[in-house]
C-alpha cells in the first residue's frame, strides 16, 4: 500500500494524527500529484480546518484541472459555508470532469435552489433521482421542487414512494398533505397526511398549522 492508501486506512481507524503524517509523506514523495492534496484537504475539512482544506484542494486543482473529486470536495466546503454560487460552479466542474454517482447532481440542484434558482435545479435533481431512486432525501427534494412548479401529478407518486419505504417520514407526509390540499378536492387525504406529520413529529408546527387552517375552512 502507498501512503495515500495507508492514510485512508488510518482515517477508517479514526487515527487522524497518523493520517496527517501519511498524507504529508504522500505529498512529499509525489508533490506534483493531486491525489495527496485531495486526501489531505478532505481530512482537514473533516477536522473543520476549512481554510487549510481550501488551500490544499485548490492546489490539487492547479496540479490537475480534471480532478473531479477536488472540485466536488471544495464545492462541499463552500456549500457548508453558504457560498452557494461558488459551490454550484464547482459541482458543475466536478460533473463535467466525470464524477460518478448522484451526489454531485443532487448538491448542484440544492445549490441552485439555495440561490433562488429552483427552475435551474430541476434537471439536476431529476438526474440525481434517476441515478438513485432509493434515496429518500433525493426523492423528497425533487418532489418538493416539482410541486413548487405545480407539477403535482409528477410529485405525488414520488412522495408515495417515500412513504412506502418509510411510513413514518414526517416530511413526506407533510408535503403530500399540502399537495392534496392545494391540487385536489381530497380534503380527507390532506388532513390525514398532515396529522400523520405532526403525530410522528410533535414539534412539526407547520403541519399542525396547515391542518388546523384546513379544518377551520371545512
Amino acid at each position: 500500500m502507498n501512503y495515500n492508501e495507508l492514510g485512508i486506512q488510518a482515517i477508517q481507524e479514526e487515527n487522524y494524527e497518523k493520517a496527517v503524517e501519511l498524507f504529508t509523506k504522500a505529498i512529499e514523495e509525489n508533490p506534483e500529484e493531486a491525489i495527496g492534496y485531495i486526501n489531505f484537504g478532505n481530512l482537514l475539512a473533516s477536522m473543520n480546518e476549512n481554510e487549510r482544506a481550501e488551500r490544499f484542494l485548490q492546489k490539487a486543482m492547479m496540479l490537475d484541472e480534471h480532478a473531479a473529486t477536488a472540485y466536488y470536495s471544495l464545492a462541499n466546503l463552500y456549500y457548508d459555508a453558504e457560498r452557494y454560487e461558488e459551490a454550484a460552479k464547482l459541482y458543475e466542474k466536478a460533473i463535467s470532469n466525470g464524477i460518478e454517482g448522484p451526489d454531485a447532481y443532487f448538491m448542484l440542484g440544492k445549490s441552485f435552489e439555495k440561490t433562488g434558482q429552483t427552475k435551474l435545479s430541476l434537471p439536476y435533481l431529476q438526474r440525481a433521482y434517476e441515478l438513485d431512486s432509493n434515496d429518500s432525501q433525493i426523492k423528497l427534494t425533487y418532489a418538493i421542487a416539482l410541486a413548487s412548479f405545480e407539477m403535482f401529478k409528477e410529485a405525488e407518486p414520488i412522495l408515495k414512494e417515500i412513504l412506502e419505504a418509510e411510513a413514518e417520514n414526517a416530511d413526506a407526509h407533510y408535503n403530500l398533505g399540502v399537495l392534496y390540499a392545494v391540487s385536489t378536492p381530497n380534503t380527507e387525504a390532506a388532513l390525514y397526511h398532515l396529522k400523520q406529520a405532526f403525530t410522528i413529529q410533535p414539534t412539526y408546527d407547520q403541519a399542525r398549522y396547515v391542518h388546523d387552517m384546513i379544518s377551520l375552512r371545512n
